[in-house]
Order: structure tokens, then C-alpha cells, then sequence
């Protein structure tokens, strides 16, 4: 898989819900927290203001927009700032999950929106280099997320057998299509390994690493498949995804190793030996580090988490989840350079 796949494939998003919402007159709607999820829309007609806890300047949404909100902050909808807000909970009570909610008539601004739950664990791999709103215009939209938004309304508006089933499959498709829009805006879009992917030089680096995660990677054959010198790869990667390469590898390692011990029966050994670690002491010494528990501990409390909850044991004890500021691998890190040369 590529990249983007493997992360997004890593945090199991579930569409808890997909929904349309047609507006009339003046309105504002105050959405609660929407704690470890992202919130993906788009506006099919009319146009609407979207405020996010936190953030000073509303966006202005107009008809072919898209939206990500990614940290799951409090926002409001609303087709005047100056409007009194009022709770979501009031507007779609008694609501059945889909289709479309019609507010004080309809006609004036209509979108649709999905919300997905992340595997809480490496919810930060992707939440963390997103800003709190990401605001995609028509302009920058293909044919292929305008085809899903439309394809999605229409299912909802006349529901057919397997609706359910195809409007899940829409939501993803507009998950991908929006990250790729806003990957595609390139390094001026921010900082992270999302925004390295629209580089093509930095882009190949991390494909490598995600393609073979095992190999004994080297600075230089990085270097190499990018196409650039060793010394400026390396201050072009860091300055681009914000860790150095081995940091990257390292850290990619141990959440594929963190899959690994909450959903498979095997070993550690095993586990180690598969990612490029010839010593099971040298690879649960990396894991600590990195992931704030020894392998040992975070497996049995994935197994806790299976047996208690019956579900594929995503869900984890906060002491084991991957610490968004994990401490730094250092440069000459012995186990990181013997895991990574």
C-alpha cells in the first residue's frame, strides 16, 4: 500500500454517521466536542459560516466547498456570525441516523457531512499535522470529490437496498479525496509527513520506508531514492515532515508493532525480527520509548481491551497510547542506528 493508505488503514476510520442538512432563513447550530474524530462536508448549494472553538477567523463556505475538522474541537454552522447559537442535540432529536435533516424549511443552504471515528492510538499520526480547519474551495476540487458529495445526496435522498452499505463507502471516498487535496497543496500546507507526500523527492523516501519498513535503511539510500545529496536530504526531510529519517522510521515501526501485538497472536520475537530488529531487547527498548509501555504490557492490555469490549482491541489504556510529543530519537541513538543501517 502506499503511505497514505498504510496510516489510514492503521486507524481503522469508522463513519459513525453521514447525514445531509437543508437550511431556510437565518440559523446557527452549535456542534458539541467531537472528541478523537474527524468531521468531513461539503456544501451542496447556498453557503453557510463555520466557526471552530479556538480558531479566530471563521471560514466562509460557499456552494462546492469541502471542509475537514480534524480536531475534533467544538465548531457552528450558521448563515449569520452575529445569530445566538442553538445545540445541535435541539435541531436533530428524534433523528434517525442518515438521511436528510430539514431546519425551519430548507431551501437556503443545504450540505452533507460524515464523521468518522479513529483508533484512538495513532489517531495523532494523522490528526497531529492538521489544523483545525481545512478549508477546501471549489477551485481546488476535482471531478471525483464533487461525484461522491452528489452521488451521496442522492442515496440519501431516495434510499435504495445496500444504501447503507454504499453511503459508507462514499464517506471514505471523501475522507481520501479531501486528504489528497489538501497533501496535494504541498509544504505550504504545513508541516508532517501528509504534507511530504505532495514532494516528490520526499515522497519516494517515505514510500521506501512504508513499502519495506524491515530494510536496513541507510541516510544514503534515502538520499539516493530522492535523488538528492545525503547532507541536504537530510535537512530537507526535517524541515519538511519535522523528524529526521531515521526518527520517521523508527516511529513508524513501533506503531506497525503496536498494531501488531493489539490484534495478532504473535510473539514479540516475531513481531521484532519482521521490522528489521535482530534482538527482541533492542526492539522492546525502541518500543518503550517510543510508545510509553513495553511490549509485553501493551499487548496484554490489548487482549484485556478484546476480551472486555468483544471488538478488534483498538481501544487502550491512555499510559500506552503514542505520545504526540514523544522525546526525540537522537541522532546516535545505538538502537535506532543498528535497527535502521
Amino acid at each position: 500500500m502506499d503511505p497514505l493508505s498504510d496510516v489510514l488503514s492503521l486507524m481503522r476510520p469508522r463513519n459513525h454517521m453521514s447525514a445531509g442538512f437543508d437550511a431556510g432563513g437565518d440559523w446557527s447550530i452549535q456542534f458539541p466536542d467531537q472528541w478523537e474524530s474527524i468531521k468531513c462536508g461539503a456544501i451542496v448549494s447556498g453557503s453557510c459560516w463555520l466557526t471552530v472553538d479556538g480558531v479566530a477567523d471563521p471560514a466562509r463556505l460557499e456552494a462546492g466547498d469541502s471542509f475537514l475538522l480534524p480536531s475534533g474541537r467544538p465548531f457552528c454552522l450558521s448563515s449569520d456570525l452575529a445569530l445566538a447559537p442553538v445545540g445541535a442535540a435541539s435541531v436533530f432529536a428524534h433523528v434517525p441516523e442518515g438521511g436528510i435533516v430539514t431546519h425551519q424549511g430548507g431551501g437556503d443552504c443545504l450540505l452533507v457531512s460524515s464523521r468518522f471515528a479513529l483508533a484512538g492510538n495513532y489517531a495523532s499520526m494523522l490528526l497531529g499535522v492538521l489544523p483545525p480547519i481545512v478549508h477546501l474551495r471549489k477551485e481546488t476540487d476535482p471531478a471525483t470529490l464533487r461525484w461522491s458529495v452528489e452521488r451521496m445526496m442522492q442515496e440519501l435522498r431516495d434510499p435504495q437496498p445496500g444504501g447503507f452499505l454504499v453511503v459508507q463507502h462514499l464517506a471514505h471516498m471523501i475522507l481520501v479525496q479531501a486528504l489528497r487535496l489538501h497533501m496535494a497543496e504541498g509544504p505550504a500546507g504545513g508541516v508532517g509527513w501528509l504534507f511530504a507526500l505532495g514532494d516528490r523527492q520526499m515522497g519516494a523516501a517515505i514510500t521506501a520506508m512504508h513499502g519495506d519498513p524491515a530494510h536496513r535503511w541507510t541516510l544514503q539510500a534515502l538520499a539516493d531514492l530522492a535523488g538528492m545529496s545525503r547532507s541536504t536530504f537530510a535537512l530537507r526531510f526535517k524541515e519538511t515532515v519535522g523528524k529526521s529519517p531515521m526518527e520517521y522510521l523508527t516511529r513508524w515501526r513501533m506503531l506497525l508493532a503496536g498494531d501488531r501485538l493489539a490484534n495478532s497472536r504473535d510473539s514479540i520475537s516475531t513481531i521484532a525480527l519482521s521490522l528489521g530488529y535482530e534482538s527482541e531487547s533492542a526492539f522492546s527498548t525502541a518500543f518503550k520509548r517510543i510508545m510509553g509501555g513495553s511490549p509485553r504490557q501493551y499487548g496484554r492490555a490489548g487482549t484485556h481491551a478484546r476480551r472486555s469490549d468483544g471488538a478488534s482491541g483498538t481501544g487502550r489504556p491512555d499510559t500506552f497510547e503514542p505520545r504526540a510529543e514523544e522525546r526525540e530519537v537522537r541522532v546516535g541513538d545505538q538502537l535506532a542506528s543498528a535497527a535502521s543501517e
